[in-house]
């Protein structure tokens, strides 16, 4: 039980601090998808003006 408590205490950290990081890139990765849709709409708008 003892070394049980020893693995939690030593890796317990290390996988808090990745799933918040992972976490946090996720919606970083989320947000970055939107803008790059968004600028792939707005550079179709201008190729048809110039186009025209």
């Amino acid at each position: 039980m003892e070394e049980i408590l020893n693995l939690v205490g030593n890796f317990g950290f290390p996988i808090a601090v990745s799933a918040y990081l992972l976490v946090r890139i996720e919606r970083k990765l989320n947000e970055l998808s939107t803008s790059i849709m968004e600028l792939a709409k707005v550079i179709a708008v201008l190729e048809v003006k110039g186009e025209s």
